[in-house]
C-alpha cells in the first residue's frame, strides 16, 4: 500500500478575519497510527476537511497517494473517513445506508455485510440509525469509512461516545488497520487513548504544526529526565533541594526530582538516613507532553475554579 501516505503542505485558510490555517504541513505515513491533536480552534477539523475536498485552501495542497481528493476515481477506495458520526439519514437503517453509499462506489451488498461484520453491527443491521446510541453511530461511521478496503483512514474523535468495550475493540482495531500496511489520522481529545494507540503525533496550534514526532519521542522528551521518590519522609525535599536539585512535591509521599540522576539522589538519602520507597525515572504521560507542547497555543482558557470552605 505504498499509495497510502496523505502530505499536507502549508495549507493557508481564512475565514474573513479569522486564520484557520497559517502554513499547515505534515504527513500522514502508512503503517502507524498517526495522531492528529490540538485545542479547539487549532486548525485540525478545516485540514481535514480541505483534505477531503469539502473546504478549499487559499494556498498549499494537500494529497492522497500523490493526488487530490477531487481527482480520485471511486474515493472511497482509497480514502475512508468519518468526520461526523451524526452525518446520517436516521430513517435508514445501518445497512441501507451502507448500500447507498456502496452503489455510488460500484461496491457489492457483501461488501456491506462484511464491514458491518467488521464493526460490531452485524446483528442490528436492519434497525434504523436514527435509534443508535452515539457509539453505535461512531461504530457505523467506521463501517462506512471501511467500505472500499481503503489504504488510508481519517477518523475524527472515534473514541466519542463509546463504552469501556468499544474504547478497547477501537485501539486494537486501529493498531490492526496499521498493521496491515494502511496510513491512519486519528484526531481526538483523548491524549490517554492516543497513548495507548498512536505511533506517531502531529500536534496543531494557531493552524500550523507545533510538534511532529512519535509518541516515544514526545514521552520522553516530556519525561525530562526527572525522578521520581516515592517517601514520607519530611526532611527529603529540603536535603535533595541542598543537593542541587529542584524538587516539586506531587502527592503526600511522592517528589519529582530535576537536575539528579536516580543514583546520586539514592546516595544523598542514604547519606542522610532517610528511607524511602521508590526512586525511578519519571514517566510522563502523553497529557503531560500535550499540555507543555500546548500551553501558548490555547485560545480558550477557563478561570481556575474557586475552592469554598
Amino acid at each position: 500500500m505504498s499509495d497510502a501516505t496523505i502530505v499536507v503542505t502549508d495549507l493557508r485558510k481564512r475565514f474573513g478575519s479569522t486564520v484557520a490555517l497559517d502554513g499547515m504541513s505534515f504527513a500522514v505515513r502508512p503503517g502507524q497510527v498517526t495522531g492528529f491533536v490540538g485545542p479547539n480552534g487549532a486548525g485540525k477539523s478545516t485540514t481535514m476537511r480541505v483534505i477531503l475536498g469539502l473546504d478549499s485552501a487559499d494556498a498549499g495542497r494537500a494529497l492522497i497517494g500523490g493526488q487530490p481528493y477531487r481527482r480520485l476515481a471511486r474515493p472511497l477506495c482509497h480514502v475512508g473517513s468519518l468526520l461526523d458520526a451524526g452525518a446520517l439519514q436516521p430513517s435508514r437503517t445501518a445497512r441501507n445506508h451502507l448500500r447507498w453509499l456502496a452503489r455510488s462506489q460500484g461496491l457489492s451488498d457483501r461488501r456491506v455485510d462484511a464491514v458491518l461484520e467488521q464493526a460490531g453491527l452485524a446483528a442490528v443491521g436492519r434497525r434504523r440509525a436514527g435509534g443508535f446510541s452515539l457509539g453505535m453511530r461512531q461504530r457505523l461511521g467506521i463501517a462506512a469509512a471501511l467500505l472500499g478496503d481503503p489504504p488510508t483512514l481519517m477518523l475524527n474523535e472515534p473514541f466519542n461516545g463509546m463504552d469501556p468495550e468499544g474504547i478497547i475493540w477501537i485501539r486494537g482495531f486501529l493498531r490492526s488497520l496499521a498493521a496491515q500496511g494502511r496510513a491512519v489520522l486519528v484526531s481526538s481529545h483523548l491524549m490517554s487513548e492516543l497513548q495507548d494507540t498512536a505511533d506517531h503525533l502531529v500536534v496543531a496550534g494557531h493552524g500550523r504544526v507545533i510538534a511532529d514526532a512519535s509518541v516515544a519521542v514526545l514521552l520522553a522528551s516530556a519525561s525530562g529526565g526527572r525522578v521520581t521518590v516515592r517517601t514520607t519522609t519530611p526532611l527529603a525535599e529540603l536535603v535533595l533541594t541542598g543537593a542541587g536539585s529542584t524538587v516539586t512535591r506531587t502527592a503526600p509521599d511522592t517528589l519529582t526530582v530535576a537536575g539528579l540522576p536516580a543514583e546520586v539522589i539514592i546516595a544523598v538519602l542514604n547519606r542522610h538516613q532517610l528511607t524511602f520507597s521508590e526512586v525511578a525515572a519519571h514517566r510522563a504521560t502523553l497529557e503531560d507532553a500535550y499540555l507543555e507542547l500546548t500551553r501558548d497555543a490555547v485560545e480558550f482558557r477557563a478561570a481556575a475554579p474557586e475552592l469554598t470552605r
